[in-house]
């Protein structure tokens, strides 16, 4: 009788990864930052992928369905997006006003901030840079949402070209390269538990964890905030799909230990994508829609932390916000979720855009990117796991949601 082989899941490696990374650099110390650039070098090659998957699977995904499927698509990704977002800037207000983030905390001693150049942008102005003029690059500068604004008009004209002409060349060579790229993403995901090993060794060797003790009420605030959104969220999720909510979890557990270990959407995207079909059901054509589309733009997680950074920075310097400034609050911080940096440090820039633009003053923003890597765990775990929520509810509304495959009669295949 042949003996079965001894195999440990992607999941538990990272999760031993995680743990073991941690454990190493509380150790090792500062030596520790030298094993940075292996984690450096498994982020890069992910993302050296990012964009063409994401291009390749909205094109792919609109240029594949007839235009009434793909606005019924559209249209009910961006309702979901408002929805969850919205929700979860206002619980940011409501927790921060509860538990008041940024009384007692001591900026004196807290480091000049190095100066960073941002332009206030106004509604207008980013809306209009939501639309490339250089695809190219937008590309070459992994600027999300004007790369997906082309790959919905290039998925449209494929679609139309294919129907006039009865030509599959051009669909066949999108599907053809998404795979491809899926291809080099699940050979990149093989050394993953290396690449968190390194990253987590340098975080907990070279940052510490000494920096997030003056900071635990706003950590908690986030972490109390996923919980609720979790609570509130997969019941109602359940319910309109017609699902068993207690399955989710485990469900969840691959891609949510990506989030927490990476803190990049991007970087989870492709991990995100593949357990939608082959854990949740959600088919291909709906996944590689809303998959990316949710990465760039439905970033709940994101959207209450900033909100709690904005009470942060007023409530550490002695500034009792209005009501206006926390509706401003609400109205900045979902704004800034659309197609704002889905990669780890992009925050800095949101954070003092969002001083700047409500008149705060920039000295509680050292303190923030001292703990930011911190933040970005609960940011990145509650962007990353709703946006799956949100391609459920699409496919279930679409009929493109597989029962069967959620509750694990019958395999779904992602290639």
């Amino acid at each position: 009788m042949e003996k079965k082989k001894f195999s440990v899941s992607l999941t538990t490696q990272i999760l031993i990864a995680t743990i073991g990374g941690l454990v190493f650099g509380t150790f090792a110390g500062e030596w520790a930052s030298n094993l940075k650039f292996i984690g450096d070098i498994f982020l890069r090659l992910i993302q050296m992928s990012v964009v063409v998957l994401v291009m390749s699977s909205v094109a792919g995904a609109v240029g594949s369905g007839d235009s009434k499927d793909v606005g019924k698509m559209g249209l009910h990704t961006f309702k979901w997006i408002i929805i969850f977002t919205v929700f979860s800037a206002a619980l940011g207000v409501a927790l921060s006003l509860l538990v008041k983030p940024g009384l007692g905390i001591d900026l004196s001693g807290a480091e000049n901030l190095a100066e960073t150049t941002i332009a206030s942008a106004s509604l207008q102005e980013t809306l209009t840079n939501f639309v490339p003029t250089n695809i190219i690059k937008a590309m070459a500068d992994g600027s999300m949402v004007p790369c997906i604004v082309f790959a919905l008009f290039f998925g449209i004209a494929t679609g139309q070209y294919t129907k006039q002409t009865q030509n599959r060349n051009i669909a066949d060579f999108i599907t053809g390269v998404n795979t491809v790229v899926t291809n080099i993403i699940k050979m990149v995901m093989n050394v993953a538990p290396i690449g968190i090993f390194c990253l987590l060794a340098d975080v907990a060797g070279s940052t510490g964890f000494t920096v997030i003790i003056p900071m635990l009420k706003f950590l908690g605030i986030l972490l109390v905030g996923d919980l609720i959104q979790f609570i509130i969220f997969i019941p109602v999720t359940a319910v309109l799909c017609k699902v068993n909510p207690f399955k989710m979890p485990k469900k969840f557990a691959k891609m949510s230990i990506m989030a927490i270990t990476t803190t990049s959407g991007a970087i989870c995207l492709p991990t995100k994508m593949e357990d939608a079909v082959k854990k949740f059901g959600v088919s291909r054509k709906v996944a590689d829609f809303t998959g990316p589309i949710t990465m760039s733009m439905n970033s709940c997680g994101a959207a209450q932390c900033y909100v709690v950074a904005i009470f942060f920075m007023a409530q550490s310097t002695g500034i009792n916000m209005t009501t206006y400034q926390m509706g401003m609050a609400i109205l900045l911080s979902c704004l800034m979720c659309m197609g704002t940096i889905s990669v780890p440090g992009g925050s800095v820039i949101v954070y003092t855009f969002l001083a700047s633009s409500l008149g705060l003053p920039m000295e509680s923003i050292a303190v923030l990117i001292g703990i930011d890597w911190f933040a970005g765990m609960f940011r990145t775990l509650m962007n990353v796991d709703v946006d799956v929520m949100v391609g459920m509810l699409v496919a279930e509304k679409l009929g493109e949601l597989d029962h069967d495959v959620y509750n694990e009669k019958k395999i779904a295949e992602y290639n």
